[in-house]
C-alpha cells in the first residue's frame, strides 16, 4: 500500500471480441479473447503481495474471468451494480454506426435509447462509492470502462458525464484513494496497463 489511507483498485476486464473491435458491449454476455485470458493472468504479477478487504466484481463473465485469472475469483463477490453503461437500442453498435443514425450523439451527454443515462450509471456509482467507504479498506473492483470511469468521476465529486475525460484500455489497472485525509479524494494512479 502506497499511501495511509484506503486504496481502491480498479481492474477493466480483458479484451473481448467486441472491444477490440469498438462495438459498445453493456449487458451482452461476451467470454475474454485468448489475449484477454493472457492479460488477465498478467494482471496477477501486477498486484502480487497487496492485500484486499474485499474483492468486488461485476457479474459479467468478463469482468469475472479476468478476476478470476487474476487469482482472486474464489474471494470475488459480484455486485449488480458493477455492471457496465446499459446501451438500450446501441448494444453492439461502433460510435461510427451510431453517429450514422444520429449525427452529433455523445454516450456522457445522451445516454442510449432504451438503455441508461450517465445519471443512471452515476446512482450505480454512488451506491457503490457508499459501500466502499464502508469497508474502509483496500478493496479491489473488476468492472468495464465506461461504468469505471463514470464511478473515477464520482468518487472526485464531478458529475457522472465527467467520465467522458476519463480513458480505461483494456486490462488496465487504476487506484483512486485520498491525499491528506478521508475528506480528499483523488485519482492516484490510471490507466496503467
Amino acid at each position: 500500500m502506497s499511501s495511509a489511507f484506503p486504496e481502491i483498485y480498479l481492474v477493466r476486464h480483458g479484451q473481448t471480441e467486441w472491444s477490440a473491435s469498438g462495438k459498445h458491449t453493456g449487458r451482452t454476455d461476451i467470454p475474454l479473447t485468448a489475449r484477454g485470458e493472457e492479460a488477465a493472468h498478467g494482471i496477477a504479477d501486477r498486484l502480487q503481495g497487496l492485500t484486499f478487504q474485499a474483492v468486488w466484481s461485476s457479474p459479467s463473465q468478463r469482468a469475472f474471468d479476468t478476476c478470476r485469472l487474476a487469482g482472486f475469483g474464489e474471494r470475488a463477490v459480484k455486485k449488480a451494480n458493477l455492471q457496465e453503461w446499459d446501451y438500450g437500442a446501441y448494444e453492439g453498435m461502433t460510435t461510427n454506426d451510431i453517429l450514422a443514425g444520429c449525427p452529433g450523439w455523445r454516450l456522457f451527454r445522451d445516454g442510449c435509447p432504451n438503455g441508461e443515462t450517465a445519471a443512471d450509471v452515476g446512482a450505480r456509482a454512488d451506491t457503490i462509492i457508499a459501500g466502499l467507504r464502508a469497508v474502509a479498506d483496500n478493496v479491489l473492483i473488476f468492472s468495464s470502462a465506461h461504468f469505471l470511469r463514470v464511478f473515477a468521476a464520482r468518487w472526485v465529486g464531478l458529475p457522472p458525464e465527467g467520465g467522458a475525460d476519463f480513458v480505461l484500455d483494456t486490462a488496465s489497472l487504476s487506484i483512486v484513494g485520498y491525499e491528506h485525509d478521508l475528506t480528499e479524494p483523488v485519482i492516484r494512479r490510471w490507466n496503467r496497463r
